[in-house]
């Protein structure tokens, strides 16, 4: 009897991958493409249009163009979008669908019900909707509960958010398993231990994050305050995008300010963070939930010692006293202290943290333990389907 994973090589596939910015699949999900093309499956990148859909092309994707507004929920538009993503499912006819991110979950896996086509979700992290109860997330829910009734599987990024889809009945747990976020390549992400502050020897902090209150970006601002009036001398950075557009984004006019006060400072945005990250001495991620946050797989991997908030997705990156420090969330005085400790450790603790780090990294969050999974689950569907 023929391998049942031998199918796949027999058959190669159309998998398509869904995300809400082509930005977010060639930055995080690149490996993932490069593995299905290698092996011989045929990848279609849907997501809108942006400076890196044309890299997704030139990586040997099949490029398909959508309209999505992933920053609320407006009925109309998401019931454009499921039609949209219907009549682009029903003129490429994938084999299988791979939704990433809260609109890709719930309405392309309505279109793909249509169509009778499997899919495999993965919940990034359960996002602003879900951090208050109230009207929106009592819908956000209803529609998890409702649309979550059909994909084969259902990846979640940390065992809280699993465990919270299985209580409220969202999903089945046999549908389910939690990998680690999108894994980070460790080649890439490499340590510079020995080469703390290769441009000065100024004690330097970074916040990577797109610049949101959910984020923790008011309660960073707050601990440096803190920080510089207890004497602190110290660089504290915020890298990342302002994101105006986004109701819970911070203006420019009070990121300005808080430059023009001398209180932190502002890098812009970057292709590149690896630079940044390497000339850090400690990494900031004070977020109220994530699902597992990339920049602090990148800060791990390349063997810097954290400070980030004990939530979902923050904690399963960090662990207390190991390879970082964990603050109580919405807490900038707790934040101000765990900073503080991180600033009077001796420099041989806090490369003792990074190295832990960077094992913790190599043992359970490499890329190719999420990819494993991936390509393991589009095996056995295949096998079912033929």
């Amino acid at each position: 009897m023929l391998n049942r994973y031998f199918w796949v090589f027999l058959y190669p596939m159309r998998v398509a991958i869904v995300l809400n910015t082509s930005w977010n699949i060639y930055n995080f999900r690149k490996g993932l493409v490069k593995a299905l093309m290698q092996k011989g499956f045929e990848v279609f990148a849907i997501a809108p249009e942006d400076q890196f859909s044309h890299k997704l092309v030139e990586l040997g994707c099949q490029y398909e163009k959508v309209t999505m507004d992933s920053r609320g929920a407006n009925p109309v538009k998401d019931f454009g979008l499921t039609l949209e993503l219907f009549q682009i499912y029903k003129r490429i006819k994938p084999d299988i669908i791979l939704h990433f991110t809260i609109k890709p979950n719930i309405y392309g896996t309505l279109a793909a019900r249509v169509l009778n086509i499997p899919v495999i979700n993965n919940v990034c992290g359960l996002g602003t909707v879900f951090l208050n109860e109230n009207l929106v997330s009592k819908i956000a829910f209803t529609m998890y509960k409702f649309t979550f009734r059909f994909p084969k599987k259902v990846f979640f990024q940390n065992s809280q958010d699993q465990q919270l889809f299985i209580d409220r009945s969202l999903v089945n747990s046999v549908q389910t398993e939690v990998i680690p976020g999108s894994g980070i390549r460790l080649d890439q992400f490499t340590p510079n231990v020995g080469k703390e502050n290769v441009t000065d020897n100024i004690f330097t902090f970074l916040l990577i994050s797109r610049l949101l209150i959910d984020k923790g970006i008011i309660e960073y601002v707050k601990a440096v305050e803190e920080l510089r009036n207890m004497g602190i001398q110290a660089k504290f950075q915020i890298l990342g995008a302002i994101d105006t557009e986004h109701k819970r984004g911070i203006s420019q006019e009070k990121v300005k300010s808080w430059v023009d006060n001398n209180i932190i400072e502002y890098l812009g945005t970057t292709e590149d963070v690896r630079p940044y990250i390497q000339n850090a001495d400690c990494v900031v991620l004070p977020s109220y939930r994530e699902g597992t946050p990339r920049t602090l797989l990148e800060a791990a991997s390349s063997a810097k010692p954290i400070v980030a908030t004990d939530v979902a997705g923050c904690n399963n990156v960090v662990e207390d006293n190991f390879n970082g420090l964990l603050c109580k969330v919405q807490d900038h005085t707790d934040l101000a202290k765990k900073m503080e400790m991180m600033f009077s450790l001796p420099q041989e603790a806090r490369i003792k943290m990074g190295k832990n780090g960077r094992k913790k990294m190599e043992k359970e969050f490499s890329e190719d333990i999420v990819i494993g999974s991936y390509l393991k689950c589009i095996q056995e569907i295949k096998f079912v389907m033929n």
